[in-house]
């Protein structure tokens, strides 16, 4: 793979205070535009592989590029901003504003990232065409987070992740609390999206129903050597 837009080498991470490490990688790429369904079982190492990646958390042993940015070599604000710049994060529990309404929700990438907001143009225009996209009724988009049922929490934050084009998506067990028809909507129209938008998708869940239709699948085993 020729100049993938994330680079994990030789990356091991072990939680404070734990004598074994809980990934242990020895390398892992993903291209641009390319769309990965990753899963494993409960305490594979999924969810701090994808902390890794956003610069969440680092490794005390390896290196993580991104978009050829070494995130080891940058300060915690700046990692920080690195992530609100170029990544878009879709939490399992949505982690949505519940006092600001549906369409503010979505404009935050916008008022912390001069980029994202640069790369939306009209923000409030290109918040509107996502949560349309993303079937979401209009008579919606003023009301709190809060009062939208789970399926359109669900939508809003993939809106917010989306929102300005960043150039890596991660979802973290976005579908659990749904059931099988709103999973495979939902995860249709976020993968659509993210391919409209050219964006990398990394999608994490334990329900391998989920993954028809990913080219690429990678089980946890496979690349934490931990895992096996």
């Amino acid at each position: 793979m020729s100049q993938p837009l994330l680079d994990l080498q030789e990356v091991l991470f072990r939680w404070p205070g734990q004598a074994a490490a809980c990934l242990d990688i020895a390398n892992f790429q993903v291209a641009a535009d390319e769309q990965v369904f990753i899963h494993g079982e409960s305490g594979s190492g999924k969810s701090t592989l994808l902390n890794l990646i956003a610069g969440v958390l680092l490794p005390q042993r390896g290196r993580i590029d991104a978009l050829g940015q070494s995130l080891s070599g940058l300060s915690a604000a700046a990692r920080d901003r690195f992530r609100v710049d170029h990544i878009g994060l879709i939490f399992q529990q949505f982690n949505l504003i519940p006092y600001l309404s549906v369409l503010d929700n979505v404009l935050l990438p916008c008022r912390f990232s001069k980029r994202r907001r640069e790369r939306a143009g009209d923000a409030r225009q290109a918040a509107a065409t996502l949560l349309r996209h993303l079937d979401l009724d209009e008579a919606l988009w003023q009301r709190p987070a809060t009062q939208l049922s789970v399926g359109q929490q669900q939508r809003v934050a993939a809106a917010r992740a989306l929102i300005g084009q960043p150039e890596i998506v991660i979802a973290d067990e976005p579908t659990s609390a749904l059931d099988a028809a709103r999973q495979e909507a939902f995860l249709g129209l976020l993968r659509q999206e993210c391919a409209a938008a050219n964006a990398a998708l990394l999608f994490v869940s334990h329900d391998l129903r989920l993954a028809e239709g990913f080219a690429r699948q990678v089980e946890m085993g496979q690349i934490n050597r931990v895992a096996r």
